[in-house]
């Protein structure tokens, strides 16, 4: 027993956060590749499209949950409570106003991407408010530094929309894609788990001093255009291939996507690790620089690793993920996980950046997520030529994002 207790005593919550990314990254895959191979191909890329469109609706998410996460640390008392509750209020309103709009347009979304049906559609709609809510949760947790609370909300969203997406494939007859959007619905319900709620109160009785007022509008608009970039560059190649591809290769290329994105979703626990130790250091002004060093060591290594395995084991990986039915595009592997390896690095300066205020990145970021979408709309003859036109714009992002930081150190 006190061998037990010594040696979690000596696990940092840090490492607790970062194995149960590790776990919930792991989870999401299987509720992928499962997918992939109960569902095949065609049916495949319906699902992957309500994935996708839950990351693109992230954007709005993320930047409730980072800005949370940054005045967590820097606000405290009552303007730390102030500021708590009107955000839980304006993630909620926020989330009640693009769920409904996607259920009023849900007919349109299905001509634009050609799916069976729009009741997909209407129940992704429903769960968007209860998405942004937890958002705020989650922001709240990572500002606090409590990783076991945060890492509890992740596991209990990954688990709940994995099993019961399985049971009602399993169960029920209906069309796979909206069993598919009940089962990401519910899990939201679940992902509240735990969440402080009796704290949680709508009546704005104060305001926040207008010093910190001023700091939050400003985080917040600047924080929704960054992850909206980051969203268009992470996501619009999925679409686009949706949009201009028949459905089987929109599906061959859903998968590819899959694997080849490893990188930056175990990336993105350096992120939640990274913005709160930064906004931190530098408000006890401590050098922040050592901390971008590690995260980009972290992730340099972990990319040249896994691009090499695809390099060298492509068809081995493809066929034991989701078998042999989407063996074509295994030569694309190894580029497609260049290219969002050089974006998840190149995903970790702008960060550092923004948790010091420094708002160039950016804009230069956004410039270059409508670059790739660009690129993709002019060149797009085959599925490789849309992963080489995501190559060369993350090559460009991460140059330009290595230069702006050689530059801001030549000045310190």
């Amino acid at each position: 027993m006190i061998a037990n207790k010594l040696i979690l005593k000596k696990i940092a919550p840090e490492h607790i956060f970062m194995g149960s990314v590790l776990l919930v990254n792991g989870g999401n895959y299987i509720y992928n590749l499962l997918l992939g191979r109960i569902l095949g191909p065609e049916a495949f890329a319906e699902a992957a499209l309500l994935i996708t469109l839950l990351l693109v609706l992230s954007f709005v998410g993320m930047t409730f949950q980072l800005a949370t996460a940054k005045f967590a640390v820097l606000f405290e008392g009552d303007q730390w409570q102030i500021f708590k509750n009107s955000t839980y209020k304006w993630a909620t309103i926020t989330g009640v106003i693009f769920g409904s709009l996607i259920i009023i347009f849900s007919k349109s979304l299905q001509s634009i991407f050609h799916t069976q049906n729009h009741w997909m559609f209407i129940i992704f709609g429903f769960g968007v408010p209860l998405y942004f809510f937890m958002s705020v949760n989650r922001g709240s947790y990572q500002g606090k530094q409590n990783y076991t609370n945060l890492s509890i909300t992740y596991q209990t969203e990954m688990w709940s929309r994995l099993l019961l997406t399985l049971i009602l494939l399993y169960l029920l007859p209906y069309v796979s894609s909206t069993l598919v959007a009940i089962g990401i619905a519910l899990s939201f319900i679940f992902g509240l788990i735990p969440s402080k709620m009796k704290e949680i109160s709508f009546k704005r009785n104060s305001k926040l001093i207008p010093e910190n007022f001023s700091k939050v509008k400003t985080f917040f608009i600047i924080t929704a255009c960054y992850e909206l970039t980051q969203i268009i560059i992470n996501n619009s190649d999925i679409l686009l291939v949706k949009h201009y591809f028949n459905p089987l290769d929109a599906g061959l290329y859903a998968s590819l996507a899959l694997i080849g994105r490893v990188v930056y979703f175990v990336a993105w626990m350096f992120v939640m690790l990274l913005l709160p130790t930064v906004v931190q250091k530098n408000k006890d002004g401590e050098p922040t620089a050592p901390i971008l060093f590690k995260y980009i060591s972290y992730i340099g290594l972990l990319s040249a690793f896994i691009v090499t395995v695809c390099y060298f084991f492509p068809e081995l990986i493809i066929s034991l993920m989701f078998g042999d039915a989407y063996i074509s595009i295994a030569g694309l592997l190894w580029k497609y996980a260049l290219a969002t390896s050089l974006f998840a690095i190149a995903n970790i300066f702008a960060y550092y950046f923004l948790s010091l205020d420094h708002y160039i990145p950016v804009i230069l970021s956004g410039l270059l997520g409508m670059s790739q979408i660009g690129l993709i709309v002019f060149f797009h003859d085959n599925l490789e030529t849309v992963v080489v036109m995501q190559i060369i714009a993350m090559s460009i992002l991460l140059f330009v994002q290595l230069f702006y930081f050689l530059i801001k150190k030549s000045k310190l």
